[in-house]
Order: C-alpha cells, then sequence, then structure tokens
C-alpha cells in the first residue's frame, strides 16, 4: 500500500519547481538527497548535463535488494519539463489535478517521478523482500531525449526496466516505439534585387515551397509518419530570396522503412531544388532507433503479474513517440514504458487524474514486489 497524501504532496511539491530542459539543477539536488535519504548505496550524476550545456547530469541511483537472486529492476522517469513551467499553481477539483491554466501542470514526466519515491519508500517502510534496484532520472528528455542518449552507459546494470513516462491509465505499456530522424534542408538561390531584377535571381523560398508540395506529408502508414516543422528563409521583401532552410522529421516502428522514408525525402528536396534552378543540401541526423519489446519478455511478464495482483487490465500498445526507452533499449537493458495517466501532455491543459497518480505508484511497487518472487 502507498500513502496516498504523501504522494500527491510531493506530486504538488515537485511540479511546483521550475525543470526547464538544461535547467535542472534544483530538481536534480532535491531528488539526489531524498535517494540518499532513502538509503541509496551508490549515487551516481554522469557528465550529460555538461556535454549539452545543461546544469545537471542525469542522476543514477543503486539500492541493494533483500533477495539475492532477484533480477535488478530499473525504474527510470525524466526531470525536466515543456515550457512554460515556471509558477506552476496545481489544482485539485473533482478527482482531477489540473494547473490553473498559465502554465503546463507538469505530470510528464513529476507522476513518474513521484510514483518512483513513493515505491522506494513503500518497500522500507513494509519491509517488502526486493532485489536489487537501479533509478534514473533524466535530464532533457523533451526535445529529443538527449539526456539518455549521452548517459554513461557503464552505469547501467539492469536486468530489464520501466521508464513511468507516458499517457494511458496504470496497466497500459508501450512495448513498440518509433526511431526518428531529423531531415534539415538548406535550399540555396541566387540573391537579386526583387524590384530591378528579379529575372537575375533564383528565389530559394519559392524552390522551399515547390519541395513542401512534394514532400509526403503525415501519416505514411500504421507505423510510419513524416512531417515539415518549420521554416525560415529570405532577408528582406525587396530582396530574391538566396536561402531557405526546412526543417523535417521522419519516424517508423520498423528501421527500414525509417531508412527508406528518410533517403525519399532526401532525393524529393535534392531534385525538386534542381528543378528550380536552385541546389539544395540535405543533412540527417539521426534522434534514436525504434524498439520493440517480445509480448514475453521479463519486463511484460512482471507487468502483468503486478496488474493481476491488482486488479488493474493490462493494454500493450505501441507508441507514435519516443522515449528514454529507447536508448535504454538500444543500450541493452529491455525497458517498456509505462502509462501514469498523464492527458493532453505539452499543453497548458495538461491533467492527471488523482487515482492514476496513485495507482502508478501502486503499480510500479508492486511490479518490484512480483520481481522478487523468484
Amino acid at each position: 500500500m502507498i500513502n496516498k497524501k504523501r504522494v500527491l504532496d510531493e506530486f504538488f511539491e515537485l511540479v511546483s519547481i521550475r525543470c526547464s530542459t538544461l535547467d535542472e539543477r534544483e530538481m536534480g539536488d532535491l531528488l539526489a538527497a531524498r535517494l540518499r535519504e532513502l538509503g541509496a548505496a551508490e549515487i551516481h550524476e554522469d557528465n550529460a548535463g555538461k556535454i549539452l550545456g545543461g546544469s545537471c547530469g542525469n542522476i543514477v541511483a543503486n539500492f541493494k535488494g533483500t533477495v539475492p537472486n532477484a533480477p535488478t529492476v530499473m525504474l527510470t522517469a525524466h526531470m525536466d519539463c515543456v515550457e512554460p513551467c515556471a509558477g506552476i499553481r496545481p489544482r485539485l477539483v473533482d478527482g482531477v489535478i489540473r494547473s490553473d491554466g498559465t502554465t503546463i501542470l507538469g505530470a510528464d514526466d513529476k507522476g513518474g517521478v513521484v510514483s518512483i519515491l513513493e515505491t522506494l519508500r513503500g518497500l522500507r517502510e513494509q519491509n517488502i523482500p526486493h532485489g536489487n534496484l537501479q533509478i534514473v532520472f533524466t535530464v532533457a528528455e523533451e526535445g529529443g531525449v538527449n539526456g539518455s542518449q549521452n548517459i554513461d552507459r557503464s552505469l547501467l546494470r539492469a536486468d530489464f526496466g520501466y521508464t513511468l513516462d507516458t499517457h494511458g491509465h496504470p496497466g497500459m505499456a508501450a512495448f513498440k516505439a518509433p526511431g526518428k530522424n531529423q531531415i534539415e534542408v538548406v535550399v540555396r538561390g541566387k540573391a537579386s534585387h526583387a524590384g530591378v531584377d528579379p529575372e537575375a535571381g533564383r528565389n530559394a523560398i519559392v524552390a522551399a515551397g515547390k519541395i513542401l508540395a512534394a514532400m509526403p506529408q503525415g501519416r505514411i502508414d500504421e507505423e510510419t509518419t513524416c512531417n515539415a516543422g518549420r521554416i525560415a528563409g529570405g532577408t528582406a521583401t525587396n530582396v530574391v530570396a538566396e536561402t531557405c532552410t526546412i526543417n523535417f522529421e521522419s519516424r517508423s516502428r520498423d528501421k527500414a522503412k525509417l531508412d527508406a522514408l528518410t533517403a525519399r525525402m532526401a532525393d524529393i528536396a535534392e531534385r525538386t531544388a534542381r528543378e528550380a534552378g536552385c541546389t539544395a543540401a540535405v543533412a540527417v541526423k539521426k534522434d534514436y532507433d525504434p524498439y520493440e519489446l517480445p509480448k514475453d519478455a521479463l519486463a511484460i511478464q512482471y507487468l502483468r503479474r503486478a496488474a493481476d495482483a491488482l486488479g488493474f487490465p493490462v493494454a500493450l500498445e505501441e507508441e507514435g513517440g519516443g522515449s528514454d526507452a529507447n536508448f535504454f533499449n538500444a543500450y541493452g537493458v529491455p525497458t517498456a514504458v509505462l502509462g501514469v495517466g498523464m492527458t493532453d501532455c505539452h499543453t497548458k491543459e495538461e491533467s492527471i487524474l488523482e487515482e492514476d497518480l496513485y495507482n502508478a505508484a501502486e503499480l510500479a511497487l508492486e511490479i518490484v514486489r512480483q520481481a522478487a518472487l523468484v
């Protein structure tokens, strides 16, 4: 059993602390102190913050188990939030927690953070047998999962894990998620005076528009998408634009499809620009690869056992977005993403059901307990 009042109070406390991406120092210090109070055998902060130009690294803590042959379980959540996250004032009304409407709420991902902290308290206070635990609080998840991408891999030692960071009632888990590429297209034409000698110019913005018209957009199939997210170019209305930059992304849960779509998009950009009398320089940056856990993976097995013990229905889903789990899986720790109940994330309408906040902590605690029943 968890302490519901403590969970709610801590959630309200943590969301009220501004924790912007790459500015997680205050939150990192607070969480490190709490992990120490809860009996961590080791607490490490890696150098991801320095690599990324931030104020704090990823926090990795190890807790010694009481059941020698039990597997080592990893629980993870990210510290940072999207903007606006300063001055959050959470409100509980009719079983729903929201902000006052001027900011996000921050359930993404303080819902995961408080579930993990309450799990540690429950194990300690109730003397629940458990195996070794690894707790990972990441930085810079928002905007590209850069914290986990740059984590010190030598610190990871779990047999499997759970990232508490997605929508859905507790019992929902993502076992498959897409990879993502960033595609930057820099179109270069020729500048000229737009009123005196427009014929001498080659308008990069016009060429970019033709690229956009030719490019696939939105949902390609059930597991593949692409999007044009940003465009910028030109210097003044009286100058035929010499340059224009378009930023795209491609995603797919199938690596071969992701690679093929990315190559197709690059080819369209280069060919269309050339047909418009311009050139296009295409740069592709891989954000992360897709992953898929077998449905009989240990992480899924123990999720099912814990959910059954609590009477929670289990729903396994294929995600459309990435998370820290993409990198944990790539680094050899099979990791599922658990629903904690957050809805309307990254908006001022973000909310979480009070019941889901509690149930997420109950489920995490029960998973750790079940994993020790060897």
